[in-house]
């Protein structure tokens, strides 16, 4: 029997089919910019579309971070303790600096916005099956699989998504993946290897990170 989870709670019908949440973004004490990845990124493309007057804070869904019993869904327990080490989320975010933090800032700096991200991709699953379509501003974590992070990717998002969805949601049986990120999503392709019912179209450089043979198969 599926665990209880907040992350499938019904948002209020006013609402857009678009998650977000203010705590997506990374900063802190500017080691986010060490890594050409921007970690603000997320709240730039609201900040657009507030300004074009596209969208509203009150159509937007807010996302709420998963928690350690949704994660374990697809998760280790062995990899989430892991993650209590700051060493470990450095190699993952490739921010070297961050291996000297105390873990509790880590927790709260960085996994945390991932977590938000990773609970918003879930409930984007979730609102796409009830409204048809829907968008998770953040999440796309495809490095990540179920015991190994990498690449700016600490948890398996859309591994997670799918796998609710299958548990959840009556009638849902099949999913595909496109994956259109110049990098292959070598974490998904690790879960689903040998899972039937999910097929990965994935197109991306050969030639850069992170050349996973084995996820390639």
């Amino acid at each position: 029997r599926p665990h209880r989870t907040q992350l499938y709670e019904e948002p209020p019908s006013g609402c857009w089919p678009i998650v977000y949440s203010p705590d997506y973004n990374i900063t802190f004490m500017g080691l986010e910019k060490l890594h050409p990845f921007d970690a603000g990124k997320w709240g730039k493309v609201i900040n657009f579309l507030k300004e074009e007057k596209l969208i509203a804070d009150d159509l937007i869904v807010q996302a709420r971070e998963a928690t350690d019993e949704d994660l374990l869904v697809v998760h280790t327990r062995r990899y989430l303790n892991k993650l209590k080490w700051s060493f470990v989320v450095a190699t993952i975010t490739e921010i070297p600096p961050v291996a000297f933090l105390p873990n509790f800032v880590v927790q709260r700096k960085v996994l945390k916005p991932l977590r938000t991200q990773t609970g918003g991709t879930i409930m984007a699953g979730k609102l796409a099956m009830d409204r048809g379509w829907a968008i998770n501003v953040g999440g796309g974590f495809h490095h990540c699989s179920s015991d190994k992070g990498g690449g700016f990717c600490a948890y398996a998002d859309i591994t997670l998504a799918i796998k609710f969805l299958f548990e959840r949601v009556q009638g849902v049986s099949r999913a595909t993946i496109i994956d259109l990120d110049a990098h292959q999503g070598n974490g998904h392709e690790r879960d689903f290897m040998d899972d039937p019912r999910v097929y990965i179209m994935d197109a991306y450089n050969r030639y850069i990170y992170p050349g996973d043979g084995f996820a390639k198969r």
